[in-house]
């Protein structure tokens, strides 16, 4: 059985709920909408005007479709967040949902594969959270001339044939994070030495997050001495992060993916650089949360990754039913410091206490 925990919610008049424990068909039954998002118009284009809107859901699938799912892969917490959100969805609508992972951004091809298996099978729709910005684009159009909804989570691609994206502009993530510091630090206040690990190259999140985040210290007294690529397995970012401080023993930063900053929370602390590094998240996980709350971490945007996920069933449920859907979604970005840690809503971000890896719901 799965739980849930439900932390404080950021509800008017800043009333907290009561912690209670829930199985997750519970969960799934809870009303988690009406929730704010931005709807770009035209779609598929971040430079596009957007307006916000609050997003709701179908009350029920009419029949248990079949949503094969495929993430880059299961190594952290973040898509854990996104799992619980396509789980919690398919169970809450009645659909079927079949999750494949491809072990990590260097297996391209066995994502590709992957979902090539979940339409053989008879899938009726396809989400896909990318490995690569270009490299489904043929995989797009073949499933598309099949008939079969393809819609975009999390992390971007540049087909025009989608059906429908449920993401973020990772490039704001990178921008509020580089904005957050650079506040700290205004151009004449003194040079502070910052490293950057933006996350796997090749992957579009990550291109407009280093992009988003390159922009917003530019102007300020940041220097950037350091900018490392790699895969978001917590090995990879912590030799990534050894490598850096052998090369720049003197950076007072260390800013990148959530398993960068909680690779480097353990490790400053091993070396007593605590008191002289300072750590920051462009996006948000447990261990992220936690490395906050304890003051080890100066701060996170968050993306509200569990509704993405929700809402990537939501508009697949709704191309198969034929009824209204929004094309290019995202949940309203904000970012979690010291000051709003104990009242932001959970929920929207991060999986419950207790939730493992889930790969199917009949």
């Amino acid at each position: 059985m799965k739980f849930r925990w439900t932390g404080p919610l950021a509800a008017a008049g800043g009333a907290l709920a009561l912690a209670v424990i829930l199985p997750l068909s519970a969960q799934a039954e809870e009303k988690w909408f009406p929730y704010p998002v931005e709807v770009w118009d035209p779609p598929f284009d971040m430079a596009s005007p957007r307006k916000t809107v609050d997003y709701s859901p179908v009350a029920k699938a009419s029949k248990a479709w079949d949503i094969c799912v495929s993430f880059p892969h299961m190594k952290d917490a973040y898509w854990l967040a996104v799992d619980y959100g396509v789980v919690a969805e398919a169970e809450r609508q009645g659909v079927k949902m079949q999750l494949v992972e491809a072990g990590g951004y260097t297996n391209l091809n066995t994502q590709v594969s992957q979902i090539e298996d979940c339409v053989a099978r008879g899938s009726d729709a396809v989400i896909i959270g990318a490995i690569s910005f270009d490299g489904l684009n043929n995989l797009v159009k073949e499933v598309r001339s099949k008939g079969i909804p393809v819609i975009d989570v999390i992390n971007g691609m540049s087909s025009p044939e989608l059906s429908a994206k449920s993401l973020v502009s990772f490039g704001e993530m990178g921008f509020k994070a580089g904005e957050h510091i650079a506040k700290l630090h205004p151009k004449g206040s003194g040079a502070v030495k910052v490293a950057w690990f933006p996350g796997p190259p090749g992957a579009g999140w990550v291109e407009a997050g280093n992009k988003g985040f390159q922009e917003a210290v530019a102007g300020s007294d940041i220097q950037v001495v350091e900018t490392k690529y790699g895969d978001t397995g917590k090995e990879v970012q912590l030799k990534l992060v050894e490598d850096t401080l052998e090369a720049h023993p003197d950076i007072q930063y260390v800013v990148g993916t959530a398993v960068t900053a909680e690779a480097a929370t353990g490790l400053l602390r091993a070396r007593g650089l605590t008191d002289k590094i300072k750590i920051m998240s462009y996006y948000f996980t447990p261990g992220v949360f936690q490395g906050i709350k304890r003051g080890q971490i100066l701060a996170a945007p968050t993306d509200s990754a569990v509704v993405q996920g929700r809402v990537a069933i939501d508009q697949a449920v709704r191309i198969l039913e034929g009824k209204p859907y929004e094309k290019h979604v995202g949940p309203a970005l904000y970012v979690i410091d010291s000051k709003n840690i104990d009242t932001f809503d959970r929920g929207s971000s991060l999986a419950p206490d207790g939730f493992k890896p889930t790969f199917t719901v009949n």
